[in-house]
């Protein structure tokens, strides 16, 4: 398919990716406190705001959604794009894996983690899969 068609699958499943990565940093960047206490992911249960690490990690959001959006419009760069972002978001739910394993965050984790952290994660390993195997 042409790298401009707008009805493929990769098409959009790559730009909800990237807006939605690019949402959630615009969020962290414009109101970090907003999002520290306004995301229905018990952000809190990790220790104070830290406004400038908020950013820090919306800037990483902010560059995820960037690559998933460039990889919508060139498929050269699907696989390398959703191979760096899935990398991300494995060491993240890994650091959530290892805080409520460790006790540093209650049990409710598991389940309050599971849609903004392990599912999204998960989405993109097999995302990253698929565009491999359709590249091959």
């Amino acid at each position: 398919m042409p790298s401009d068609d707008r009805s493929s699958f990769w098409w959009w499943t790559l730009v909800v990716f990237g807006t939605m990565n690019l949402g959630n940093a615009a969020w962290m960047l414009a109101d970090p406190a907003g999002w520290y206490a306004g995301l229905p992911a018990a952000v809190p249960d990790t220790g104070p705001l830290n406004t400038h690490f908020v950013r820090d990690i919306g800037s990483a959001f902010g560059v995820m959604g960037a690559a998933l959006l460039v990889a919508a419009a060139r498929p050269a760069l699907r696989v390398p794009a959703l191979a760096g972002v899935s990398l991300f978001y494995a060491l993240h739910a890994l650091v959530h894996v290892a805080d409520t394993l460790a006790g540093r965050l209650p049990p409710s984790h598991w389940a309050i983690d599971a849609p903004g952290v392990y599912v999204p994660t998960l989405l993109m390993i097999v995302a990253t899969w698929a565009a491999r195997r359709s590249a091959a």
